[in-house]
């Protein structure tokens, strides 16, 4: 779950029945030269060796599986050994492209891609994958929660994402994206879909197993989200982790002589301090400014991997000095602004499939309260945005919040109890709805725990994925 600040909580969701096979024969997939990935800095960049993309087609609605159909963006990395099948990746959001992702990361995955093809794709309502746009507003509602007239942008965001997306919003929920990835197992050949979930894409995968829990193969989720959370509860949880988060960097920070403060609630309080200028006086950055938004997300951006805790020591301590270069680039990271100005579809994707995903719908004095609760928690994400999909023309369901795999293979669910944006607490609840799943605890930092490159939880996953060894009962990597 990446987004964390409360206008773009992920929205959760009661499933009804589930399905054995796919809507629809889906043909296959021709691979060619990928043309249009996009690189970490934002700017256009060349696919490396043996990367290919391609296309898919479903159905808008798969109700109608003959009627009009939407092409999903795919990208494949070949298995450069004895190839076992395919492994499919959703690396979070809701909103990520699977495609940009992919592509950058691939590398970090090498022991994997010995035996798999390493697979990949935009979600529906994602980038490439009839991409949620709404004109150009998503840039005005990023930096609302510093603003009176919040309420209002989010109105006329929402008026904006209706009038030119406003065929694929009913569809682009996690159920339908759970459908889809049966086609897209089906086209790859596989008899069963092998899927590493990260974050969001936790839930992806637990919604598909609950819809086709004969067609599960080897699952991981890491970084588990509980689908039975309200927002409140998403809300106060994650200020909750956050805090803890900055508190384990404010502590290291200490230890390593740091710039903010000679002990963490100096930290903590130098932090607060620039954001709270930033609220009456943006800091001006090159013709841009850094705003109190914008510096909410990016202190945030680096609380999700402890990697990145220098980078948060540093580019706050320029700030307070005058230079928000760093802030601003790490903000611009998190909401996907590309090099040329223009934005990714990941916030306004995220927006959507988290409004389509929960039929939850908060009045401004609900959102209030919560805010409230996050400062007090948490002061530091605290956000004066509008109620989630208050103005939302979509109604949306519950269709993806009851978990159920009875009858699929084991399920590796990964928790880790150091992680802000999915605290640990989710996972050992998803792991109980599943019915299949197995606990992996990761006694580290950050925000998913394979990417951290901990060799107990890549040995104990790698050893699930390629040869099917399932980890015993109650697994804990200490980090």
């Amino acid at each position: 779950m990446k987004k964390a600040i409360v206008t773009f909580l992920l929205g959760a969701a009661v499933l009804a029945g589930c399905g054995e096979a796919p809507v629809q024969d889906p043909g296959t997939v021709a691979w060619s030269m990928c043309t249009d990935l996009l690189g970490a800095d934002g700017k256009p960049a060349a696919p490396a060796s043996g990367i290919e993309c391609g296309k898919l087609q479903v159905p808008l609605d798969h109700a109608k599986p003959d009627g009009e159909k939407i092409d999903l963006a795919l990208i494949r990395v070949k298995a450069t050994g004895d190839r076992l099948g395919s492994l499919v990746f959703n690396f979070g959001g809701p909103g990520a492209s699977g495609v940009d992702t992919l592509a950058q990361a691939s590398r970090a995955f090498g022991n994997l891609g010995t035996r798999y093809d390493l697979v990949s794709f935009d979600p529906r309502g994602v980038e490439r994958s009839s991409g949620v746009k709404c004109g150009g507003q998503i840039g005005k509602l990023i930096d609302a929660s510093a603003r009176t007239d919040g309420d209002r942008l989010a109105k006329e965001f929402a008026s904006a994402c209706q009038k030119d997306s406003g065929k694929v919003l009913p569809y682009v929920g996690t159920v339908n994206a759970a459908k889809d990835l049966d086609l897209l197992r089906a086209a790859l050949g596989d008899k069963k879909l092998n899927y590493f979930g990260f974050s969001y894409g936790t839930h992806l995968g637990a919604v598909y197993a609950t819809q086709f829990p004969k067609n599960v193969g080897r699952f991981v989720l890491d970084g588990a989200f509980d689908p039975t959370v309200t927002w409140e509860d998403r809300a106060v949880t994650q200020a909750e982790g956050f805090h803890q988060a900055f508190g384990a960097f404010a502590k290291d920070c200490v230890a390593q002589s740091c710039e903010l403060g000679a002990d963490p609630a100096a930290v903590e309080r130098a932090v607060e301090g620039l954001l709270d200028g930033l609220k009456t006086k943006p800091l001006k950055v090159g013709d841009r400014e850094l705003t109190y938004g914008l510096a909410q997300l990016a202190v945030i951006t680096p609380l999700y991997a402890k990697a990145a805790w220098p980078v948060l020591e540093q580019a706050a301590a320029a700030a307070i000095k005058g230079d928000g270069r760093t802030l601003l680039t790490l903000a611009d990271s998190y909401t996907g602004r590309k090099a040329d100005g223009t934005y990714t579809t990941s916030m306004t994707s995220m927006q959507a499939i988290s409004c389509a995903d929960t039929t939850e719908r908060l009045t401004a004095a609900e959102a209030a309260e919560i805010n409230d609760r996050v400062e007090k928690t948490f002061p530091i994400l605290a956000a004066e945005g509008s109620a989630p999909c208050a103005h939302w023309a979509v109604r949306g369901d519950d269709a993806a919040r009851h978990i159920d795999a009875t009858g699929s293979g084991p399920i590796v669910v990964i928790g880790g109890r150091g992680d802000p944006a999915t605290p640990y607490q989710w996972a050992t609840r998803l792991t109980a709805q599943l019915k299949t799943g197995v606990l992996v605890t990761y006694e580290g930092e950050g925000h998913g725990a394979y990417l951290t490159g901990d060799a107990c939880v890549l040995r104990t996953v790698d050893a699930y994925v390629l040869e099917g060894k399932v980890p015993a009962s109650a697994t804990t990597c200490a980090a």
